[in-house]
């Protein structure tokens, strides 16, 4: 599932991109070493990066996207030679299926042993061995939403978001998937739904909240400064986006519907393009050391698989629903599966109908 940081840390991410344009570290140059990185936007810590190219003389050459989808058509364009990239579950399960990952030497990752095993057995649904993958952040979508103005009654259900009381005051998800969640959801279908007759019956309902003029905003990286301002009382969203917003605006909570939702998990993978094997294990098992992941937990505020992370958290940010989804919470969600390309063709074509309506 894409993640966000709202602006607040952009001036932070332009650090990385510095990081990167530069071409690293002096002594990472030295080396002659490098690997190149594919990540989602604003999903890093740049000191992290600047850390491994140091303890390691390997130049990162770091790169960017925003959605799953942007992901796969620049690895399939075969114009780079990533060596490790991190993606969503369902994209992770796609390059599996297709072939174009490559097993992971876990014995030459030290850190392997700091992961979550509850985490790793959740992976199992699109890594069913755990060969080809390492869980970096995961976490919930569900709704933040200003308490001054909405009950927490009224956002334990998705209903909510077809309640013309809240004409222009509800933010969707730019996203195919993340919004035909809750409407596949609100008809009793599964959110990997692909039947197209049921789609449908879900397209019809956001159609109509499109009638009653619901919706405020089709949102991607605006949603949290949105919910900030108070443009907005509802918003579809990932939790730790939900997470940030709450920590700028104390009017603001987050739930988790009773009906049940999208429980995402982010993964490191090796693809099949990859040059240096072993500059990526070294990378990924950078990544599971428990200070690094601490920094990257701080600046990206989404739920960790380390364990020594939530451990050392206060109580108050560990009970967070919004950042540690409770484990009542994992067990009425559901992990996004691959689509076949005809399935992801039906989605395509809906999701257009419905822009366009």
């Amino acid at each position: 599932m894409k993640k966000r940081i709202f602006s607040a840390l952009l001036i932070s991410a332009l650090a990385v991109s510095a990081l990167t344009a530069c071409g690293g570290s002096s002594s990472a140059k030295k080396s002659g070493q490098t690997l190149t990185v594919l990540n989602y936007g604003k999903y890093i810590d740049e000191s992290v990066v600047k850390q491994f190219e140091k303890e390691t003389g390997i130049t990162v050459k770091y790169e960017e996207y925003e959605s799953p989808e942007e992901m796969y058509t620049k690895y399939k364009a075969g114009s780079i030679n990533y060596d490790v990239i991190c993606s969503s579950e369902y994209m992770v399960e796609r390059l599996i299926n297709e072939g174009e990952v490559l097993e992971e030497d876990y014995d030459a990752m030290d850190n392997y042993k700091n992961l979550d095993p509850t985490i790793l057995d959740m992976s199992a649904s699109y890594d069913k061995n755990h060969t080809y993958s390492v869980p970096y952040f995961y976490g919930t979508l569900g709704l933040l939403y200003n308490k001054t103005t909405i009950d927490a009654k009224t956002v334990s259900s998705w209903n909510c978001l077809w309640d013309p009381t809240y004409e222009d005051e509800i933010i969707m998800e730019n996203s195919v998937r993340d919004t035909f969640a809750p409407a596949l959801i609100s008809k009793g279908y599964s959110l990997n739904d692909t039947d197209e007759n049921h789609l449908r019956e879900a397209l019809d309902i956001l159609k109509k909240q499109k009638d009653d003029k619901i919706v405020y905003a089709y949102y991607v990286d605006e949603t949290a400064d949105a919910m900030i301002g108070e443009e907005a009382s509802i918003a579809l969203c990932y939790s730790g986006e939900a997470a940030l917003a709450m920590a700028e605006n104390d009017n603001l909570d987050y739930s988790v519907p009773k009906e049940g939702s999208n429980l995402w998990i982010d993964s490191w993978f090796i693809p099949k393009s990859c040059t240096n094997q072993t500059n990526a294990l070294k990378f990924l098992n950078f990544l599971c050391k428990d200070d690094i992941a601490e920094k990257n937990f701080e600046y990206v505020q989404y739920a960790s698989p380390i364990t020594s992370v939530v451990e050392n958290q206060d109580a108050d940010v560990k009970n967070n629903e919004a950042i540690n989804p409770s484990s009542d919470t994992i067990k009425r969600c559901e992990i996004y599966k691959a689509l076949s390309d005809d399935d992801s063709a039906k989605y395509t074509k809906l999701w257009q109908e419905l822009l366009s309506y």
